[in-house]
């Protein structure tokens, strides 16, 4: 069985709304019932927290790379990953990031959501945020103006973020990447199984990454938490737009 493949999408912004709102509108459903079962200790954050902001819901698509991740598929056909895991990423990352040199990090986001969180988080832990457009050559044309030379990269979806991820494996950098479940790891070193399109999500899933680099660099005590610095400080202030007839 091979992965499914994204087709091209020629408006990147109208989709991102629906997905937003779909996903949105699935929380009704996928709620702590869902996950009330697990056996949950020492997590990052109250696992409460992760529901709410939804980093559990996945899409109507899985991948062979992602079926480790997901715990169940909700009647809405939706498949919901397993918030331990997404967890356990989290540490396994924070614990890599912590080793590279934090000006050597690139932090790359297309989607619109993902910028604020982007932004913020490497404001935090010192590292090179690129969002928007991903000007090909970045990562290997050196006589690019704008050329990067970076020792690590993190994306938050492999698709829309395909020119860094493609750049990253020609120039072999190390790639980590959120995964929703319609993702796959192709190119990607290390994956954090998350929903990577929801405002919130992305918000509480880039705190709790640079929260966890800060501990594991000794910035901050094991159990510290970040200095005048809230998940909302993360989170994109753009909001889904409602057409009426």
């Amino acid at each position: 069985m091979s992965p499914v493949k994204k087709k091209d999408r020629p408006d990147e912004e109208i989709e991102e709304i629906a997905e937003e709102e779909v996903k949105e509108d699935a929380t009704v459903e996928a709620t702590v019932e869902d996950l009330k079962k697990e056996e949950v200790e020492n997590l990052l954050i109250d696992r409460n927290t992760y529901l709410a902001a939804g980093v559990h819901i996945g899409t109507k698509v899985k991948t062979i790379h992602t079926k480790p991740y997901i715990y169940r598929i909700t009647s809405y056909g939706l498949y919901v990953i397993n918030i331990l895991k997404t967890d356990e990423r989290i540490r396994v990352v924070g614990k890599l990031l912590s080793r590279f040199d934090p000006k050597k990090i690139m932090v790359c986001s297309v989607r619109r959501y993902g910028h604020k969180p982007v932004q913020k988080f490497c404001d935090v832990i010192g590292a090179t945020a690129q969002v928007g457009r991903f000007i090909p050559g970045t990562l290997t044309n050196h006589w690019l103006e704008n050329y990067k030379e970076v020792d690590v990269v993190v994306i938050c979806d492999p698709h829309a973020d395909k020119q860094a991820l493609s750049e990253a494996h020609i120039a072999r950098i190390p790639t980590v990447s959120l995964i929703d479940t319609d993702d796959t790891l192709s190119g990607v070193d290390i994956g954090i199984p998350t929903n990577n399109r929801g405002r919130k999500a992305l918000s509480l899933v880039f705190y709790l990454l640079a929260r966890q680099i800060l501990r594991e660099r000794g910035d901050i005590p094991p159990d510290g938490q970040l200095e005048n610095v809230t998940v909302e400080d993360f989170e994109s202030r753009i909001r889904p737009q409602v057409h009426t007839a």
